[in-house]
């Protein structure tokens, strides 16, 4: 059973499905809800360490390397600027 936004479980059925939102719409049925926490503090701060620890791991090379590629990808289709 699919769980919905805030963790309530919901029919993957899309006849069942709205069946259960005119049965919860007229107060037939009570929904339940699961306490999901959005994020944790942990998982936001992973991509800030990561980038760091990346960066200091490189040599000079190695990040002019990547920032060279980098650049040449971003740069790959557009035409070249005509001399006048």
């Amino acid at each position: 059973m699919p769980i919905g936004p805030r963790g309530e479980k919901r029919p993957a059925n899309p006849i069942e499905a709205g069946i259960m939102v005119a049965r919860i719409a007229t107060g037939d049925l009570e929904e339940e809800y699961v306490d999901v926490p959005k994020s944790t503090p942990a998982r936001a701060e992973g991509g800030k360490k990561g980038g760091k620890a990346r960066a200091d791991a490189l040599t000079a090379e190695e990040r002019s390397e990547i920032a060279r590629q980098g650049a040449a990808a971003r740069w790959e289709d557009k035409p070249e600027p005509e001399a006048a």
